[in-house]
């Protein structure tokens, strides 16, 4: 997903009402505005409880700014009565008739508490937690003084785990060799992984597997985050992970941690 959920300023929000300018509906039926299908999608946001959309953001679609854009769904900021949230729409030309998918994976995630919390859905529309907060790489680079080493060390581990929580339940992320749009951190450094647009139950779940080799083997941020916390032992992590392939028990997971030195 281009872009990113990330930290943008409140612009003022646009009633659902007014989207039906053409213009601003074009986004809401991104890439191609039909009126008739704009009518049905205005309704699925009524039923979410959606009142506003914010047009902010790093993207573009069309000449608006938006949160993020993909293949699948571009991603707004909505207003309920929650308050701020993200709100991804299924794009006209996707190559899905629904978002259903996505919403599956996501309850499967946030029932072991990992995920952006979901509000609710429809044919068209997800509504969840909006997160906010850069993206991992970008993170290490901000962090500066005594104390960033421990921080990494802590925000890492986090990261497993919530990868080991997703193996434990047999969910696949799919996107996690390449996180560096994957993970947000938020504030008190708590990671957060996101989009589960690829997410799946029927392939073999190599969550750990996955973002190990991007943490810590051959990749831009594993040479950051090396200069931090010093060379993990390459030949011993791929071994550690080859036994929790093998055997992916919390006894090799804990051994992953270990080797990894976190």
């Amino acid at each position: 997903m281009e872009g990113r959920i990330g930290l943008y300023s409140q612009v003022k929000p646009i009633p659902i009402k007014k989207l039906r300018e053409e213009r601003l509906g074009k986004v809401v039926c991104y890439p191609k505005y039909i009126s008739e299908e704009l009518e049905l999608k205005l309704d699925e946001l009524r039923k979410l409880g959606v009142s506003a959309v914010e047009f902010t953001g790093p993207t573009i679609a069309h000449d608006l700014h938006i949160l993020g854009k993909g293949c699948v769904s571009i991603v707004l900021i909505a207003h309920t009565k929650k308050g701020r949230v993200a709100l991804k729409a299924r794009r006209t030309d996707a190559n899905r008739v629904s978002m259903d998918h996505e919403v599956e994976m996501l309850r499967k995630a946030n029932a072991v508490n990992v995920g952006p919390e979901l509000y609710g859905a429809t044919k068209n529309f997800i509504s969840m937690e909006l997160i906010e907060g850069p993206w991992l790489p970008n993170w290490i680079k901000t962090l500066k003084g005594r104390g960033r080493a421990q921080r990494i060390r802590m925000c890492l581990r986090r990261i497993l785990e919530d990868c080991w929580k997703l193996d434990s339940i047999g969910l696949d992320h799919g996107e996690l060799s390449r996180a560096a749009k994957h993970v947000i951190i938020e504030r008190d450094d708590r990671p957060r992984l996101i989009d589960f647009e690829t997410a799946s139950t029927i392939r073999r779940p190599a969550n750990v597997t996955s973002i190990s080799q991007y943490l810590f083997i051959g990749s831009e941020v594993a040479r950051k985050i090396s200069r931090f916390l010093g060379q993990v032992p390459r030949k011993r992590l791929i071994e550690a992970l080859q036994e929790y392939k093998k055997q992916p028990n919390r006894e090799n997971f804990d051994n992953v941690l270990a080797v990894s030195k976190l």
